[in-house]
C-alpha cells in the first residue's frame, strides 16, 4: 500500500485530486448519511455535515502528507502554522478586509447611492457573531484553496498556470448549487476570480504563509456580514443594481468588480516586489 501511495505522488495532479476527493467521500458518507436520515432540521443537518466533512478533510490532509509525500507536517507546507508573524498577518488581513468593505459602501454613500440606517438588532452581537463566522469561512476556504489545492497545482504546473487554475476553480466551486441560484448569482463570477487571484498573490507576498489570506478573506466576509445582517444600509435606487450590486451584494456589481480589481493589483504588486527583492538578495 505504501508503495502505491508513493507512486501516487508521481501521478498527474488531476489523478491525485481525484484519489483525494474519493478518499474524503468514503470517510464522510458513512457519517453524513445517518445525519441526513435522523436529523429533521435542515439547517442543523447542513452545519453538522459540513463540520464533519472539514474535520475529516484536515485529518486526511495529514495522512496524505505523511504517506504520499513523506511530509508529516504538511500543514506547515501549506502555510498553516501558529507563529507570531502569521498572527500579525491574520490581524493585518482582517483590518484590510473590513476597511475595504467600509470604503466600498462609504463611496456609494458619498455618491448618494445608499443611505446608512440605524441597526434594528443588537449590533455588538452581530459584530461578534460575524467575526466567528468570517474566521471560520476564511480558515476553511483558504486551507482548501490556497493551502491544499494550490500546493497540488504548483507541484505539476508553473506558478502562473497554478495561479489561474486555482482562481477559476475557486470561483467555479462557489456555484455548486441549484441552476436557479447559479443564474441568480452568476454576475459575481468575475469578482470571485479576482478574489482568488488576490488570495494567491497575498500568500506569495507573505512567503507562503496563510495568515494574510485567511485574515483578508475573513475581513471581507466580516464587513459584509455586519452591514448586511445588521441592516445598516438602504439603497436609494439612483443607479441600477448592476452598478451597486445585484441582490445588494457588491460582488455582483461594477463597484465590487472595480474594488476587487484594485485589491488584486495591490496584492500582485506586493507579491512581485517581494519576488524581485528576494532575487536581488541572492
Amino acid at each position: 500500500m505504501k508503495i502505491n501511495l508513493l507512486r501516487l505522488a508521481q501521478r498527474p495532479v488531476p489523478i491525485r485530486l481525484g484519489y483525494f476527493v474519493a478518499a474524503l467521500l468514503l470517510l464522510w458518507l458513512p457519517v453524513a448519511l445517518p445525519i441526513y436520515l435522523l436529523v429533521s432540521d435542515s439547517n442543523l443537518v447542513s452545519i453538522l455535515t459540513m463540520v464533519v466533512l472539514y474535520v475529516e478533510f484536515i485529518f486526511l490532509l495529514q495522512l496524505w502528507g505523511k504517506n504520499v509525500y513523506q511530509q508529516p507536517q504538511i500543514l506547515k507546507q501549506y502555510g498553516l502554522e501558529i507563529t507570531q508573524i502569521n498572527a500579525v498577518d491574520l490581524l493585518s488581513g482582517l483590518a484590510t478586509g473590513i476597511i475595504s468593505i467600509i470604503l466600498v459602501f462609504g463611496l456609494q454613500s458619498l455618491f448618494g447611492w445608499l443611505v446608512w440606517q440605524q441597526p434594528q438588532v443588537f449590533l455588538l452581537k452581530i459584530i461578534v457573531e460575524g467575526l466567528i463566522v468570517s474566521l471560520g469561512v476564511g480558515f476553511a476556504e483558504e486551507l482548501l484553496f490556497r493551502g491544499w489545492l494550490l500546493d497540488e497545482l504548483e507541484r505539476d504546473y508553473s506558478l502562473a498556470v497554478a495561479l489561474w487554475i486555482n482562481a477559476v476553480a475557486f470561483a467555479v466551486l462557489h456555484f455548486i448549487k441549484p441552476l436557479e441560484a447559479i443564474l441568480e448569482t452568476l454576475p459575481q463570477f468575475p469578482a470571485l476570480v479576482l478574489l482568488g487571484l488576490t488570495q494567491v498573490w497575498a500568500k506569495r507576498w507573505r512567503r507562503g504563509r496563510l495568515g494574510l489570506p485567511i485574515g483578508l478573506h475573513g475581513g471581507l466576509v466580516w464587513g459584509y456580514y455586519i452591514i448586511n445582517v445588521g441592516g445598516l444600509i438602504e439603497y436609494s435606487g439612483q443607479v441600477p443594481d448592476w452598478i451597486t450590486g445585484v441582490n445588494q451584494n457588491p460582488l455582483q456589481g461594477v463597484m465590487g468588480i472595480v474594488f476587487m480589481g484594485i485589491l488584486a493589483l495591490w496584492m500582485w504588486w506586493r507579491a512581485n516586489t517581494k519576488s524581485q527583492t528576494d532575487t536581488n538578495l541572492r
